[in-house]
């Protein structure tokens, strides 16, 4: 019985971390996205609540159900030209412009939308 419950409080343990953490992550892609030196999507993209243009790409809404593949997401964003060569999407990957931990960030975030 004190194994039993030594475990489940590790568990609640590890998972409130795990929480805080994804929280946190979520936090830091928010701020990627509305920086206008790193991610800008408020440049293109309509984020309801957010200030911006955003009246150029698609707007940033029910991101979890219409891409509900983190990897397809993250691939948009990485280099958008993989799938239209003709897109005005910056590649942020491919030209630097953003890291992998920080376009990860910003999945985390826009699947929260």
């Amino acid at each position: 019985m004190k194994l039993l419950t030594l475990l489940c409080l590790l568990f609640g343990i590890t998972t409130n971390i795990l929480a805080q953490e994804n929280e946190a992550s979520i936090n830091e892609g928010h701020d990627l996205v509305v920086n206008r030196q790193m991610g800008n999507c408020l440049a293109c993209h309509l984020i309801q609540g957010e200030d911006g243009p955003g009246n150029y790409g698609p707007p940033l809404i029910a991101m979890k159900d219409r891409l509900p593949d983190r990897t397809v997401l993250f691939d948009q964003i990485w280099d958008a030209t993989q799938k239209n060569p003709n897109t005005s999407m910056p590649p942020f990957g491919k030209n630097m412009i953003l890291t992998k931990e920080e376009i990860d960030k910003i999945v985390s975030y826009l699947l929260t939308l």
